[in-house]
């Protein structure tokens, strides 16, 4: 007991020191768990062997991860990102995978069966890492961040394939080469029948039905059980409860999947996809959250005491080349693959940067390999360390597309966004009055697209979760990608009103079923707004002022209900009033320039002024 408190009080005490620091010199947390376990690990040595036996617990904090992001997603969503999963994750992984494996024949003489493995193993980025630093930098919902999304979830599906190529690899060379080039064989026929078993002997159409048999029983309990459980829980008015029932849920799965053979991150994905839909949803997020973070912490800090400087001593030529060669042949890979997908500017740089390491999946497969006796043990060892190392290195590769962000930004390259999703409802322009408007349909559960021009205002709405394109609303090309023709409604908020017009213009001739609302900025814009084909026109300051007259009306003497009346009649006859003067506005001919409009102006004002009078003098006579 005293043992496990020394060692829960060095790595605590680590994180506390260490992440604030690294988080106040703007080098992120990650980094800062990192270099927390390297010196309570190898530098000041307060954590042995025990390390290993903790990553393992830590390594929970991944699946607990891989939960709470199957919650953001639903089915739909899922079948909307196919082309990103199937086409970018795929292509990542096989040029990946046969980049480092042509490698690895080439240049080290590893047989063919070897550098398969070995290219498997780093085809695999960091999830924990990346999506913690997006997370911190607000960096998820751009084009690049919604890239390396898909492919990090394409990756950690392809586990489950990769668990179930190696035993085959291991049957077809029983020789595996070192990296100090020494060959080591299977010991004998029996280590080598072994490496042939199946998941508990099971044969291949026997691991295929329980493999169906446990992600249906993930969905059914997940569809039918989740709501009288929680209703069972909530009579017991404990907050802790329905902790202890998440919690539960998570284990639970993780164990199910453990036992059929599959990734346990990927079962607990596969149940929070399930329960997207579910009015539990936000109650687990909010209980797994704090568990979550603190469990990826400790993982971080695991991967830094882990690293073995001994082996890095001893051959630290190779160590680094290997993980710089890694780096470069994914990074050459990325670059690529974001050319091919149109990828531009700012995004390209993240989608390469942020998946150019090895991830903490390498470690599961480089275990699984050496059980299977595909990767001897010096060479399983000297991945390992590959792994770890290039790990450690993520966060400065962060830095990097920070610093190359900056340069871009400066050199007024930016580019325009990829509109890659469609909507219900397209809104141009994320100003003051377009994010009220997506904020309340969003809330309502309607699907939404934004673009704006105004690159501060939609790298802003990013960080606080909302996703949004840079471009200009008004090209026709943009419009179309957000589903011009398919939306519903457009809502035009853009700030320029020559703009404004020119896209209602456009949007009516392309669309003539299209239902358009306008924001306007004068009773001018509102004329010019309503001839270019706008259905719903919405002076930006005409409701905020009624209101105000409204409260005025009530501190003058007038009862909340008069007020509100008077209120509701100016607002009908003032719509009326814009109605009839539209028909007598002339483009480029000033307002009080035209005779018929300014009399006509005059006789319905004098009408408004003669119905408020008329009804306040009925609400003063005594009944």
């Amino acid at each position: 007991m005293e043992t496990f408190l020394f060692q829960a009080t060095i790595y605590l005490g680590a994180a506390v020191v260490a992440v604030p620091l690294a988080a106040r010199f703007g080098l992120g947390s990650v980094l800062g768990y990192l270099t927390a376990g390297i010196i309570i690990g190898p530098v000041l040595g307060l954590v042995g062997t025990e390390a290993k036996d903790i990553q393992h617990f830590a390594e929970f904090g991944v699946v607990m991860m891989l939960f709470l992001i199957g919650l953001e997603l639903e089915p739909r969503a899922l079948w909307d990102m196919r082309r990103r999963l199937i086409g970018l994750g795929g292509l990542q992984l096989l040029l990946t995978t046969g980049g480092i494996m042509g490698a690895a024949i080439t240049l080290l003489g590893y047989d063919f069966s070897t550098a398969l493995a070995v290219g498997l193993i780093f085809a695999l980025s960091s999830t924990a890492i990346v999506l913690q630093t997006l997370a911190e930098k607000g960096l998820m919902q751009t084009s690049g961040g919604r890239s390396i999304f898909s492919v990090l979830l394409t990756q950690d599906i392809a586990v489950i394939p990769m668990l179930a190529l190696l035993p085959l690899l291991a049957i077809a060379s029983p020789v595996t080469l070192a990296s100090d080039g020494s060959v080591s064989l299977v010991a004998d026929e029996q280590d080598a029948h072994a490496a042939m078993n199946l998941v508990d002997g099971l044969p291949a159409w026997g691991v295929t039905l329980v493999t169906l048999g446990a992600v249906a029983a993930i969905i059914l309990v997940g569809v039918f059980l989740t709501r009288p459980i929680f209703r069972y829980i909530h009579h017991a008015r404990l907050r802790e409860m329905y902790t202890a029932l998440a919690l539960l849920m998570v284990t639970s799965i993780a164990v199910l999947m453990s036992m059929v053979g599959l990734s346990p991150a990927l079962g607990t994905f596969l149940a929070g996809v399930v329960l997207a839909n579910s009015e539990f949803r936000h109650e687990l997020e909010s209980d797994l959250e704090p568990f979550k973070g603190l469990l990826l912490g400790l993982f971080f800090i695991t991967v830094g005491a882990g690293i073995d400087f001994e082996l890095f001593a001893a051959n630290p030529t190779f160590i680094l080349t290997a993980t710089a060669a890694v780096i470069l042949i994914k990074g050459v890979v990325l670059f690529g693959l974001s050319f091919l997908f149109k990828m531009k500017g700012k995004d390209r740089w993240l989608f390469t940067l942020g998946l150019a390491q090895a991830g903490e999946f390498g470690f599961v497969l480089v275990s699984f390999s050496l059980q299977q006796g595909v990767l001897g043990e010096t060479l399983s060892a000297s991945v390992l360390l590959i792994i770890a190392m290039s790990m450690l290195v993520t966060p400065l590769l962060f830095i990097t597309y920070d610093q190359l962000s900056k340069r871009i930004a400066q050199n007024n390259t930016e580019e325009e966004d990829e509109v890659d999703a469609q909507g219900t409802v397209i809104i141009a322009g994320i100003g003051r009055f377009g994010q009220i408007v997506n904020r309340l349909l969003q809330s309502a559960g309607f699907s939404t697209v934004v673009i704006d021009n105004d690159l501060p205002t939609v790298q802003m709405m990013r960080k606080f979760g909302f996703r949004g394109f840079f471009g200009d609303p008004t090209r026709p090309d943009l419009l179309a990608a957000a589903g011009l023709d398919d939306a519903r409604v457009l809502v035009v908020a853009i700030n320029d009103k020559a703009s404004a017009v020119k896209l209602v213009t456009y949007a009516r001739k392309a669309r003539p079923d299209l239902h358009i609302i306008a924001r306007a900025h004068d009773r001018v814009h509102v004329y010019e707004l309503y001839a270019a084909g706008a259905n719903d026109i919405v002076r930006e300051l005409f409701d905020s002022s009624l209101r105000a007259g409204r409260y005025a009306l009530e501190n003058l003497g007038l009862t909340e209900f008069e007020a509100a009346e008077a209120e509701t009649m100016f607002f009908e006859h003032d719509r009326a009033a814009v109605r009839e003067l539209a028909e007598l506005w002339r483009p480029g001919v000033p307002l009080a320039d035209n005779p018929e409009y300014v009399a006509l102006a005059k006789k319905l004002n004098n009408d408004l002024e003669t119905a408020l009078g008329t009804r306040q003098q009925s609400a003063d006579k005594p009944d």
